[in-house]
C-alpha cells in the first residue's frame, strides 16, 4: 500500500486587502474573515497622522502590514493573535 500524500497544515495567516477607516486598520483575510484592530494600540501608528494611516500596504505576499511614510512593519499573524505594542487602557489615554 503506497503512503498517502497530505499537506501540512500551516499557521500562516495571510491578508488579501487591508483597509484603515476612522481610526481602524482592517483585514480581508484569506480564509474570509475581516479582522479590525485600533491604530492606537501600536505607538507609530498612534503618533500617525489619519492620512499617513491610510497609507498601509501589504507585503510579503500578505503576510505582512507597511507604512512607508512612517517607518512601521507589522505581522499580519501577530496582530490577529493579539500581540499589539500598547494595552488596552493606551486607548483611553491619548
Amino acid at each position: 500500500m503506497s503512503p498517502v500524500a497530505t499537506a501540512e497544515p500551516t499557521n500562516e495567516v495571510l491578508a488579501l486587502r487591508a483597509w484603515v477607516d476612522g481610526r481602524t486598520v482592517f483585514l480581508e483575510l484569506h480564509d474570509g474573515r475581516i479582522f479590525g484592530f485600533p491604530a492606537e494600540r501600536f505607538r507609530r501608528l498612534r503618533a500617525a497622522s489619519d492620512q499617513q494611516l491610510k497609507g498601509v500596504a501589504l507585503e510579503l505576499g500578505g503576510a505582512a502590514l507597511r507604512w512607508e511614510e512612517i517607518d512601521e512593519d507589522l505581522t499580519v499573524r501577530g496582530v490577529v493573535a493579539g500581540r499589539f505594542e500598547l494595552p488596552p487602557s493606551a486607548l483611553a489615554t491619548k
